[in-house]
């Protein structure tokens, strides 16, 4: 299958971190690359000029570590598949551990669908129960994000072994044509490729995600668009545009700041 690559805009705007404010991402284990895109974390210190922490849609579900919560029933939140940006404004001191799963696979880590968490962030302890406090409280104590990814990797492996859920595999063959077409594939065309019914494809994403096949197709697109403009292989915002299907420009513009919440120019200077 086709790698997703993901974005977020902290690796895309990399002038905006400093010494009160890092982001940084780390690869999974080759066990778990078929089900985690990456681990991340977020280390911000307040200061007289407070930061802006922007988070896009990515077609990722995560689980979030505070690793600054006092509480250990409280120190993890699932964040559910999100459609439009959202930011956090940094004023007081955040340290943060992430892990982004794919959201066609995610659902063997957390039993549940994930259309019962889009857009909502729900305790990791609602869902894993008391497994959730012994996990924040190996996340807090590791010495360090490499003992953070050892311990949480053999959790993952561990609930991996041991899952009776699986992943519904029509889910899984649109995402892979989805991704193959970097987003660009009609359902009609999608369905075709499946065998299935575009009522059956729409049920099915509806069911499992929360959301409709073309909401998905049109991160999917955005994402693999913003790896294009990171690269530079196409410096001219026109040529994107006419790549992945906009119409024009201002349809381009428009539906960039739907899911970033600011015009290229302002992310691409």
């Amino acid at each position: 299958m086709q790698v997703y690559l993901t974005l977020q805009p902290p690796t895309l705007q990399s002038e905006l971190l400093d010494s009160n404010y890092q982001y940084r991402e780390f690869l999974p284990s080759k066990g778990l690359e078929p089900y985690v895109a990456c681990y991340w974390t977020v280390d911000s210190y307040a200061s007289d000029n407070n930061k802006l922490h922007r988070i896009i849609p990515d077609g990722c579900v995560d689980i979030i570590f505070d690793l600054r919560a006092l509480s250990l029933s409280k120190g993890a939140i699932v964040a559910g598949l999100m459609t439009t940006f959202e930011t956090i404004n940094l004023t007081t001191n955040y340290s943060l551990f992430g892990i982004r799963f794919f959201s066609d696979k995610v659902r063997q880590f957390l039993r549940y669908p994930v259309s019962e968490l889009t857009g909502y962030n729900v305790f990791l302890e609602d869902i894993w129960g008391r497994e959730a406090e012994l996990i924040v409280d190996e996340v807090q104590s590791a010495n360090g994000v490499s003992e953070m990814m050892e311990r949480v990797e053999l959790k993952l492996l561990k609930v991996l072994l041991n899952n009776e859920t699986q992943s519904d595999q029509l889910l899984q063959s649109s995402m892979h044509y989805m991704i193959a077409s970097q987003g660009m594939i009609s359902i009609r065309n999608l369905a075709e490729k499946l065998s299935y019914s575009e009522r059956n494809v729409r049920r099915t994403f509806q069911k499992e995600l929360g959301v409709s096949p073309k909401e998905l197709l049109g991160i999917i697109r955005f994402q693999c668009l913003l790896q294009e403009l990171n690269k530079g292989t196409l410096s001219h915002f026109t040529d994107i545009a006419v790549k992945y299907g906009y119409y024009d420009q201002p349809h381009f513009i428009h539906n960039f700041k739907r899911f970033y919440g600011l015009t290229p120019n302002q992310v691409f200077n």
